[in-house]
């Protein structure tokens, strides 16, 4: 027999960080991969828009601020061991700096990782 618990905390890395996974709340595409301490999960909740931490600008960087490429908060989840959050999200333009709609593009062929798809 196992136990549910009802309720949950985000369990934060030594670092006061919590991986955020991206996701088309549509589509189910999984757009991408960011950071979040406990002020860019406040301004995400409160904004309805993804709000991260970027670890090398050490600052709140709120997703498409400058490129305009908005992720639109539809739902979010903390996972069964507290520890990583799915965003699911209306993605405007790119998720990726790169251009492309998601940040998993490369695909293992052989030994070799290969971009796949169209580029941007």
């Amino acid at each position: 027999m196992t136990s549910q618990i009802d309720t949950m905390t985000p369990r934060w890395n030594a670092q006061g960080l919590i991986p955020a996974v991206a996701q088309d709340a549509e589509s189910g595409e999984v757009l991408m991969l960011a950071w979040m301490n406990e002020e860019a999960l406040r301004l995400t909740l409160v904004e309805k828009r993804a709000v991260y931490w970027s670890r090398s600008r050490a600052a709140l960087w709120r997703k498409g601020e400058t490129s305009g490429h908005i992720q639109r908060l539809v739902d979010i989840k903390l996972d069964c061991d507290g520890d990583t959050l799915l965003l699911k999200v209306e993605q405007t333009g790119a998720a990726c700096h790169t251009g492309r709609y998601s940040c998993f593009f490369y695909g293992h062929t052989g030994d070799t990782w290969v971009a796949e798809g169209d580029t941007p």
